[in-house]
C-alpha cells in the first residue's frame, strides 16, 4: 500500500527533492542557533567581544532571510506537490470508475462513490506534502540535535532518550485505535454523502408528498450515527494526543530538573545549560510534529486505501483478447439460446431466448412489466453479459468485439432521458462531441426541437438546468432524439420513449423517432400500442418466453394476447377503426 502511494511521487520528483532540500536548509539553521547562543553567554559577554557580537548577529540575520526564503518554498510548491498528487488520485479513480461495467453501479450508491472521489481524498494533499517534508525534517532535527546533547551531557542524554523509546511504544498501543476509528469515520461520510445526494435530487417528490419531516428523520438518524463515530474518533485521538503528550512535557520537565542538577554539581556549565535547553526543544519539536503526523497519515492513509479498494475491482464487463472492432454494420441483431439474470443467485429474467431482427426492420417487444422487454434492450450495448447463449450483430457475438465500437452504432432513448447541467447545445454534443454548429442545428430539427430552441432568450445557448429541470418531458424527449440523430448508429434502441408525454407531444415525437429509425435496425419496447402498429414485426412476450410474434394486422386476426391488449387499450374506438 505505502510503496503505490510513494509511486504517485515520481511524476514531481524533481520538485520534491527540492522541497525536502528547503527543508534541509530550514532544519539545518534551527540547529545553529544554539551554537551561537553557547558561545555568546560563554565567551562573548564575559570577554566583552562586542564585535563578535554584531558579526554573528549580521550572520544569523541573513542565514533567517535564507530560512525565510526555505519555507515560502516548501508553503508554495510543497503544497504544489500534494495537489498534484491529489489532482493525479482524482483522475485515476475517475478514470477507473468509468472503465467499470453498469453492474457496478447497480450495487453502489451514488453518494458513497462520491465521497471517495472528494471527502476520502481531500486529506490526501495535506499528507502527501507534510508527510515526507516532517519525517525528514524530523529525522534531521532529532539526529542533529541528539549528536549535540550527547556531546554536552550523555547522562541527561540518554535519560531523555529513554523517555523518547516510552513515548513511540505509546504511539504504537494507540494507532490501532485511532485508525480503526478513522476508517469508521470514513464509511459514514460516504453514508451521508449518499443521503444527502438521494435527498436532494428527490426533493420534488419530497415536496409532492409533504414528506419533509421523513426526510429530516432520515437524515438526522446518518447525521447521528456519523456524530456518534466521530466521538469515537475523537476518543482515540484524545487518548493518542493526551499520552504522548504527557510524556512530552514529562521529558520537558526531567530535562529542566536534571539540567539543573548537573549545573549544580559543576558538570556543565550555564551556556551550556541554556544550549541544552534550547536544543532539547529542538529535539522535543520533531517529536510533537510527528505525533501529529501519525494522526495526520492515518486519516489520509485510510482514504487512500479506499481509493484504491475500487482501483483493484476489475469490471465485469471488458473487451476479450484479440477482440475485433464493428466495422461495416449492416444491423442485424440476434438473440441464440439467451439465458441471463442480474445476480448469481437471482431468478433467470431470460432463459433460452432467441430472436433475429434482419437489417433495417423495426422490431417492437411488449408484455407485461418484468418479462424481461427492458433486459433485452441493454444486452445489445453489452452493459449486461448473458449466463449462456449469445447475443450477435452481423453473425458476431458481441463478447468478441470491443465494447466501444458496439455502443459507438447503437443509439438509445429511454423513457427517462437524462439532462447534464449546460446548455441545450453542449447536450446535444453528446452524441458526438466533435460535431459542427450547422449538424447540431440538423439534429435538432429533425428531431422537430429547433423552433422550440430558437424561441428561447439564449437559443442553444440556453442552461437546461440540473438534470433538464427547465425542460419538460417532451422536450428533453425531442433533445434525447436530437443526440442519437447526431450520433448517427445503425442500431436504434427505444425504450418506453412515450409513454410518459400527452397525445400532443406523443404524436410530435413519433414522428421524429418515426423519421429517426428510417434505414436502421429498430428495437421498439412500448406499453401504448398505438406506437407500433407500422412495426415490421410485434414480439409479445410472457413469462414463458415469446408468446405471439407477426405484424400487427396478423396479431389482431389472431385474437390472442396481443389483440386482448390492445383492445384493452382502446375500447372507446369503434371496432371498424381498429
Amino acid at each position: 500500500m505505502l510503496r503505490r502511494f510513494v509511486s504517485y511521487y515520481k511524476p514531481h520528483k524533481k520538485l520534491f527533492f527540492l522541497d525536502l532540500l528547503a527543508a534541509f536548509t530550514v532544519s539545518a539553521i534551527d540547529l545553529i542557533y544554539p551554537l551561537f547562543t553557547q558561545t555568546i553567554i560563554n565567551d562573548l559577554i564575559p570577554n566583552a567581544e562586542i564585535r563578535r557580537m554584531v558579526m554573528i548577529a549580521f550572520v544569523l540575520f541573513g542565514m533567517y532571510f535564507i530560512r525565510a526564503g526555505a519555507n515560502y518554498f516548501m508553503l508554495t510548491y510543497g503544497h504544489l506537490v500534494g495537489g498534484r498528487i491529489e489532482y493525479r488520485m482524482r483522475r485515476d479513480l475517475f478514470s477507473h470508475l468509468q472503465t467499470l461495467d453498469v453492474g457496478f453501479f447497480d450495487r453502489n450508491k451514488t453518494g458513497q462513490l462520491m465521497s471517495r472521489l472528494i471527502s476520502d481524498l481531500n486529506e490526501i494533499s495535506e499528507l502527501a506534502h507534510h508527510g515526507p517534508e516532517d519525517v525528514f525534517i524530523s529525522a534531521v532535527m532529532l539526529i542533529g540535535s541528539f549528536v549535540i546533547l550527547l556531546r554536552i551531557n550523555v547522562p541527561l542524554t540518554l535519560i531523555t532518550f529513554a523517555l523518547v523509546s516510552l513515548l513511540l511504544l505509546v504511539t504504537m498501543l494507540t494507532r490501532k485505535n485511532m485508525r480503526s476509528a478513522s476508517l469508521n469515520v470514513r464509511k459514514v461520510n460516504a453514508e451521508m454523502n449518499s443521503r444527502i445526494e438521494n435527498a436532494l435530487s428527490g426533493v420534488r417528490l419530497t415536496k409532492s408528498f409533504v414528506n419533509e419531516d421523513f426526510e429530516e428523520e432520515q437524515f438526522d438518524a446518518v447525521n447521528t450515527h456519523h456524530l456518534k463515530r466521530r466521538y469515537d474518533f475523537f476518543k482515540a485521538m484524545g487518548w493518542f494526543h493526551a499520552g504522548t503528550n504527557l510524556i512530552v512535557d514529562v521529558m520537558s520537565l526531567v530535562i529542566l530538573v536534571l539540567g539543573g542538577y548537573f549545573v549544580y554539581l559543576g558538570q556543565i556549565n550555564v551556556g551550556e545549560m541554556v544550549a541544552y535547553i534550547l536544543y532539547s526543544t529542538y529535539f522535543i519539536a520533531p517529536i510533537r510534529r510527528l505525533i501529529n503526523f501519525t494522526q495526520q497519515f492515518l486519516t489520509g492513509i485510510t482514504g487512500f486505501e479506499r481509493m484504491v479498494e475500487i482501483l483493484e475491482i476489475r469490471p465485469e464487463i471488458d473487451d476479450r483478447p484479440g477482440a475485433a472492432d464493428l466495422a461495416e454494420v449492416e444491423g442485424l441483431i440476434e438473440f441464440d439460446k439467451v439465458t441471463f439474470q442480474y445476480q448469481r443467485d437471482d431468478e433467470d429474467v431470460l432463459q433460452n431466448f432467441s430472436l433475429r431482427i434482419e437489417p433495417g426492420n423495426s422490431v417492437a417487444l411488449v408484455g407485461p412489466s418484468g418479462v424481461g422487454k427492458t433486459t433485452i434492450s441493454r444486452l445489445i450495448p453489452r452493459f449486461y453479459d448473458v449466463a449462456s447463449g449469445a447475443v450477435k450483430i452481423d453473425g458476431i457475438d458481441i463478447r468478441d468485439l470491443t465494447i466501444s465500437s458496439i455502443r459507438k452504432n447503437v443509439g438509445m432513448v429511454d423513457q427517462d432521458v437524462f439532462m447534464f447541467y449546460g446548455t441545450i447545445k453542449d447536450n446535444i454534443l453528446y452524441g458526438r462531441l466533435d460535431a459542427s454548429d450547422q449538424e447540431v442545428i440538423e439534429a435538432a430539427k429533425k428531431a422537430n426541437i429547433h423552433d422550440f430552441i430558437m424561441e428561447q432568450p439564449n437559443g442553444y445557448d440556453t442552461i437546461v438546468g440540473e438534470r433538464g429541470v427547465r425542460l419538460s418531458g417532451g422536450q428533453k424527449q425531442r433533445l434525447a432524439i436530437a443526440r442519437v440523430f447526431l450520433k448517427d448508429p445503425k442500431i436504434l434502441v427505444l425504450d418506453e420513449a412515450t409513454s410518459s408525454l400527452d397525445n400532443e407531444n406523443e404524436k410530435i415525437i413519433q414522428a421524429a423517432l418515426t423519421e429517426l429509425a428510417k434505414g436502421r435496425t429498430t428495437l421498439t419496447i412500448a406499453h401504448r400500442l398505438s406506437t407500433i402498429v407500422s412495426a415490421d414485426e410485434i414480439v409479445v412476450l410472457g413469462d414463458q418466453g415469446i408468446m405471439e410474434r407477426g405484424s400487427h394486422k396478423q396479431l389482431l386476426a389472431r385474437g390472442g394476447l396481443y389483440a386482448k391488449l390492445y383492445r384493452a387499450q382502446f375500447q372507446d374506438i369503434p371496432e371498424q377503426d381498429l
